[in-house]
């Protein structure tokens, strides 16, 4: 009950956040209410979803466990999981340019805060949570609910259909909700689960899917979690770890061995130049700005912040279970740290070098400095209408430049995927973590079907979404988390305007007004939403327009030459090259395409087209 009870208070302090982070319209719903969709989860998926279902109209309850929205962007992940600039799409690519335009305007064009946010891509923690409330507020069909967790669920008599949610806030009062349509966009699924869905936790076996990163036998373990600390070694801004709560220094005292045997070099290590197992606390490239890291779990390191082995009751606990696990990852991630910077058995130079590193002065400092979430990286996943598997990461072909073809992608992504591991062999400190992969991949297409449950028509997931172990190590990232809640809004929508169960929602109308908002679901590398082509190129992707273009000359996944960190110049063979001359076989490959379609093509158009742009130009789009 401690561990709860601590949770509790980080909660009840971040409910004084400044004002500049207050929801001006969020009403007090302590009488029931009705919505048209209700999203439970303010997530970024959560996030994604409202904007999107607010700004076709609809009115939108936005509820969250927590008194911080944006998940784990707003709680230390502010080192985002793509590979190439390439794949920002959508909501993000909105974020981004947000961030961009911030920091240019704050600190000049030139400034070193505008080369440190690359791009717009690297926020700190507290302009992300302001930008994510500014998007919000901008549309009043939306309500925010900070702070309210799901008591109880209730089907209509059909059993078939959500119909209504008892929420209890922060201060202990009872109030429902009604809704036409609901949004699960919580890390572990708690409102599918409620609503009797299908799910599974854990890892299916080799066989189930015949996924070679897959083990033999199916078992229940789940990634490791951890925090995502975000921390400086600028002395103006440093704040250096209070002890945490139920410290022990006897916990620690197995890493001096380490330390003595060389196990152990440093506790932080820049990742400028890759990975160091013998660090623990990775300390992400590039730099956030004003000095600022994201530090994450050093993969196949010595020491892991991660701690798999004990996760795995997260995914199905109760409150008390995940705050117990919080209370836990507190002890090992923050108290480790405490050890090494104030501990006199640790070697001074090594002191001295932890205490290099502190806290942010003007980050969560309502909460200790600390983040108010835990970094789920895997729970509850949906078993829904299709399961994302490894092999919906593989290639087209043997020759094939591309993943395969998803003719119900409703999104996109070109991060591998990766799992820093499920469980660990040997003492906590200095054993290894098992389960661990990472796997090179070419751009990938996700279908509709990945976040729509079988039998409740009135509910789409998001975040926990229907996928293997495996495939979900690929799915698992915020950008795409926020591809997906664009669609989920989308489908809402359409689900409302037509009244039809969101499985029976077309997903070719899905995909029109995601193209339409600059939403891509199929990786081209060379068009840019800001394109006259943009949706015309999208649309054809989608019928396998791109497939077979072009065709591999070296590795599946081959990204173009690295740019810094974990970035890389645009996949290479990913090009609609609107510009190259339209060659007799791919213009006859494209006829045919067309004709498969019943596609008409302007013959006046197409008499003078001389290159690939002119013919598609030649083909008519449906409306």
């Amino acid at each position: 009950m401690q561990a709860r009870s601590k949770i509790m208070l980080v909660v009840t302090l971040m409910t004084a956040l400044s004002p500049i982070f207050s929801v001006q319209h969020a009403a007090a719903a302590h009488t029931d209410s009705t919505y048209d969709v209700l999203i439970y989860g303010a997530t970024p998926a959560g996030i994604a979803a409202a904007v999107t279902a607010g700004r076709h109209e609809h009115r939108v309850l936005l509820v969250e466990p927590t008194s911080r929205i944006g998940g784990l962007m707003t709680n230390g992940l502010s080192h985002p999981d793509f590979r190439t600039f390439e794949a920002i799409t959508g909501l993000y690519e909105d974020l981004t340019e947000q961030t961009l335009q911030y920091y240019s305007e704050k600190y000049g064009p030139d400034s070193q805060q505008v080369k440190d946010c690359l791009r717009g891509t690297h926020p700190e923690p507290k302009l992300i949570v302001r930008l994510f409330h500014d998007m919000l507020e901008a549309n009043s069909n939306i309500t925010i609910m900070k702070s309210s967790r799901r008591h109880s669920t209730e089907l209509n008599n059909t059993g078939i259909s959500l119909e209504r949610i008892h929420f209890i806030n922060g201060a202990d009062e009872k109030f429902s909700v009604q809704s036409r349509m609901f949004i699960d966009a919580t890390y572990e699924g708690d409102l599918m689960a409620a609503a009797g869905v299908d799910f599974r936790v854990g890892r299916e076996s080799h066989n189930e899917h015949n996924e070679s990163l897959a083990p033999v036998v199916a078992d229940g373990q789940v990634q490791g979690y951890n925090f995502r600390l975000t921390m400086t070694n600028r002395a103006a801004n440093r704040v250096w770890p209070q002890q945490p709560d139920n410290y022990n220094r006897e916990f620690y005292l197995e890493l001096l061995p380490l330390i003595a045997s060389g196990q152990i070099e440093k506790p932080f290590h820049i990742t400028t130049l890759g990975s160091n197992k013998k660090a623990i606390y990775k300390a992400h490239d590039p730099v956030l700005p004003n000095g600022k890291f994201d530090i994450n779990d050093m993969s196949r390191g010595n020491v892991r912040l991660s701690l798999p082995q004990f996760n795995n009751d997260w995914p199905e606990g109760d409150a008390d279970t995940r705050g117990e696990l919080f209370d836990l990852h507190v002890k090992h991630n923050i108290g480790m740290l405490y050890f090494f910077q104030n501990d006199e058995a640790v070697p001074e130079q090594f002191r001295q070098q932890a205490r290099e590193w502190g806290f942010c002065r003007d980050e969560f400092v309502d909460s200790r400095h600390l983040p108010v979430q835990l970094y789920v990286r895997e729970a509850r996943r949906m078993v829904g209408m299709t399961v994302f598997t490894q092999q919906n990461t593989s290639a087209h072909s043997p020759t094939s430049v591309r993943a395969i073809l998803a003719p119900d992608a409703i999104a996109q992504g070109d991060y591998g995927p990766n799992c820093h591991g499920t469980g660990h062999d040997g003492p906590l400190f200095g054993g290894q973590h098992t389960g661990e992969f990472y796997l090179k991949v070419a751009p990938y297409q996700i279908p509709y079907g990945t976040i729509v449950p079988r039998k409740i028509n009135n509910l789409l997931v998001p975040v926990a979404v229907s996928s293997s172990h495996v495939g979900f190590c690929a799915l698992r990232l915020e950008p795409i988390w926020i591809s997906l809640g664009e669609a989920a809004g989308t489908a809402a929508h359409l689900a409302l305007q037509k009244n039809r169960p969101v499985q029976n929602v077309s997903v070719v109308d899905i995909r029109r007004l995601l193209h339409r908002s600059g939403c891509a679901t199929i990786y081209v590398s060379d068009v840019p939403r800001s394109s006259p082509d943009f949706e015309r190129v999208q649309w054809w992707g989608s019928l396998g327009g791109w497939h077979g273009v072009s065709q591999r000359e070296d590795e599946y996944g081959q990204r173009g030459p690295h740019f810094r960190g974990q970035y890389y110049e645009a996949f290479s063979g990913h090009a609609a090259e609107l510009q190259k001359a339209l060659d007799t076989t791919l213009a006859k490959k494209w006829r045919n395409l067309a004709a498969d379609y019943d596609l008409e093509i302007d013959s006046t158009k197409m008499k003078s087209a001389r290159t690939r742009g002119d013919f598609l130009r030649a083909v008519t789009m449906p409306n």
